[in-house]
């Protein structure tokens, strides 16, 4: 569970009373469930992976995954007609995987040049399409969501190359290769986020609400960049 820039992003509104939240008894106890599972296990591994690997290599692994993400963003973007986004996104792709040593160095963040990533996914352009987000859904280990976004995650993940494939586009080989690098990808980055869960925790009067409100928060802020 990795929330960006919370304490920042979330006004501690009183979420609404009378919201449509079918599945609230399996949400609460899959936000139990997750809490726990990071407590018990994903806390000791990464922490003791974030003492373990020097900032730099964990930096240079994000890059790598980050740059992978390219197919996603690139065509996120287009479908929501940011192509100045998307020429930013091909050109950091190019400029990253040659000169980048595959991705591992970003080269346009080290030398100051003025193009970034632009984060758009499947749930964020059905939404500029005018589909509603649903109700919401709590997924076991990703954490907070909602049917629109767990549907579009499926759409997405088609053009990810951590996807088990049968073509040199595709990493994995097997099942169990794909789910191992993108728990490493989720280890890593959680490494740089430790914290942040915790304030969440400790903020939280009731999780399961805090969550939810946080979520559908971030979702709004991301979808109106």
């Amino acid at each position: 569970m990795a929330f960006e820039d919370i304490s920042s992003e979330f006004d501690k509104n009183t979420p609404k009373q009378n919201e449509f939240d079918p599945l609230s008894g399996y949400n609460r106890a899959m936000t139990s469930f997750n809490d726990g599972f990071y407590l018990h296990v994903s806390k000791p591994v990464v922490s003791t992976y974030k003492e373990v690997v020097h900032p730099n290599i964990r930096t240079g692994i994000s890059n790598f995954f980050t740059n992978l993400g390219f197919p996603i963003r690139f065509l996120n973007n287009l479908l929501q007609f940011k192509f100045q986004n998307s020429w930013e996104e091909l050109q950091l792709f190019v400029l990253n995987t040659t000169f980048g040593v595959a991705g591992l160095i970003d080269v346009a963040k080290q030398n100051n040049f003025d193009i970034k990533h632009h984060d758009e996914d499947f749930g964020q352009t059905l939404a500029t399409w005018g589909v509603g987000e649903g109700f919401h859904i709590v997924l076991p280990f990703l954490g907070p969501s909602n049917l629109r976004d767990t549907f579009a995650f499926f759409v997405d993940d088609y053009v990810n190359p951590l996807r088990k494939g049968d073509t040199s586009y595709y990493l994995a080989d097997s099942q169990e290769e794909s789910l191992g690098l993108r728990t490493f990808k989720i280890m890593n980055n959680s490494s740089f986020t430790l914290d942040v869960y915790e304030k969440v925790r400790k903020d939280a009067i009731d999780l399961y609400p805090y969550l939810k409100d946080l979520h559908r928060q971030q979702r709004e802020r991301q979808i109106k960049e």
